[in-house]
């Protein structure tokens, strides 16, 4: 189990955070609920508020601080899809099933954009994103998902950008073509996840940090949940743990794996320099299979990501590791200064595919794989649906087959890293 803390790390997101991360209560006392919430993350956050506003006694339990893992911390890009792409949806669920899942994923775009100004809180949302190609082969699978995302899922708002117009998104000679996608968006993470919190909180919802749940047990009248101080009884449970699920509930972890992911934001940059990068705003990720992504954020920095560590650890030097990579896009940012510097862990799924379920009054939501900021959203509606009698949405997601990584806890990261060693070697080569 991976160390947590008390302290959100030093992102440039707790780094520029107005004011101070606010701190919720430890869990001191015994509570009865009627759905308890593990985790404060975005699955949780959102599957909270949706509850709590339909009148639901919700209690959520964090084990460090709300958004203390991926949440507050990834690259910020509110992309629609999911990280593995159509395909897999659509040989486990077939095409008409699917449809209605990319629906629900239009939905989350537009909730996204509306959410924040229903609460009353901001969380720097800029619109536009870029899917690029670094190679020629994958400037056709750009043109085959334009394609299949007309005739089959029905969206159109997805614009190609050849190569010479592409110097007017994106001041690097490494790209050869890209999609455009208006209804994307950056945003900040953590901005939203706090916002998302108070909401809960106006909303009646009660949340505990640093209250991480040691076991849980069902009963005859529902499932009571124990930390060191105290204990939640409740008829619902929702396990929206990811990537530091552990030992809590061995059968869902194994369908997990947990992976390293860093970024780096660079000092403020001159803003005719800052725009000069992404003269569009656009934020940007490619089609490689361990993508770069990179935005510029309201005060002018890159934000950029390119590496991950399918062991588990985070490079001692994530800026040392990074800059390669940043600098490789973007020749003419060579020995900037790199003020911030940071990683984490993503919750990855065998097949990249989201993971979401329930067996009797149990719901879990896992396996975004790195691209969750819109998914978590489509996937708390079907949990907090189904919690409410209505589980159409979420019985599309238990269609999906999410096996066990093979080699148990031990070997399934090695195995999963010479895997990923050979793909990463087809896109060099």
């Amino acid at each position: 189990m991976f160390k947590q803390s008390a302290q959100h790390i030093g992102t440039y997101y707790a780094g520029t955070y107005p004011g101070q991360v606010p701190l919720r209560p430890r869990l001191e006392d015994s509570l009865d609920c009627d759905v308890l919430i593990i985790g404060g993350g975005f699955s949780g956050l959102h599957t909270a508020l949706r509850l709590a506003l339909v009148g639901k006694r919700v209690v959520l339990l964090e084990a460090s601080r709300v958004a203390w893992a991926a949440s507050g911390r990834n690259g910020g890009q509110a992309l629609l899809g999911w990280s593995c792409d159509m395909p897999p949806l659509e040989a486990a669920l077939g095409q008409e099933r699917t449809r209605r899942l990319w629906d629900s994923m239009c939905w989350a775009a537009e909730e996204m954009r509306e959410l924040p100004q229903r609460h009353g809180f901001d969380i720097d949302y800029r619109v536009g994103s870029l899917w690029a190609a670094v190679q020629q082969r994958r400037v056709g699978d750009l043109q085959d998902a334009q394609r299949d995302l007309v005739e089959k899922w029905g969206y159109q708002q997805m614009r190609f950008i050849g190569r010479e117009e592409l110097p007017e998104w994106i001041a690097s000679p490494r790209y050869l073509a890209a999609l455009y996608d208006p209804q994307a968006a950056h945003l900040n993470p953590l901005k939203l996840a706090q916002g998302l919190a108070t909401a809960i909180e106006q909303a009646g919802g009660q949340i505990f940090e640093q209250s991480q749940v040691l076991a849980y047990q069902q009963t005859a009248q529902g499932y009571v949940a124990r930390t060191a101080a105290g204990e939640v009884r409740s008829e619902v449970l929702v396990l929206a743990c990811n990537a530091y699920i552990g030992g809590l509930d061995r059968s869902l972890s194994s369908r997990l794996l947990p992976v390293g992911s860093y970024q780096v934001a660079t000092v403020p940059l001159a803003p005719d320099l800052a725009h000069s990068l992404l003269p569009r705003n656009s934020c940007v990720i490619d089609n490689q299979f361990v993508p770069d992504y990179f935005r510029l954020t309201p005060d002018n920095r890159l934000l950029f990501g390119g590496g991950c560590t399918y062991l588990g650890g985070i490079p001692k030097d994530v800026a040392a590791a990074t800059r390669p990579y940043l600098e490789r896009v973007f020749p003419q940012l060579r020995g900037v200064e790199l003020e911030f510097a940071w990683g984490g862990h993503i919750d990855v799924s065998m097949k990249r595919t989201p993971d979401i379920g329930c067996q009797g009054q149990r719901y879990w939501l896992q396996g975004f794989s790195g691209h969750g900021i819109l998914p978590t959203l489509a996937g708390a509606r079907a949990v907090a649906d189904a919690i409410l009698g209505e589980d159409d949405l979420l019985a599309l997601y238990q269609g999906i087959d999410n096996p066990r990584f093979p080699g148990g806890s031990l070997l399934a990261a090695p195995l999963e890293a010479v895997g990923k060693a050979w793909y990463r070697l087809r896109d060099v080569i």
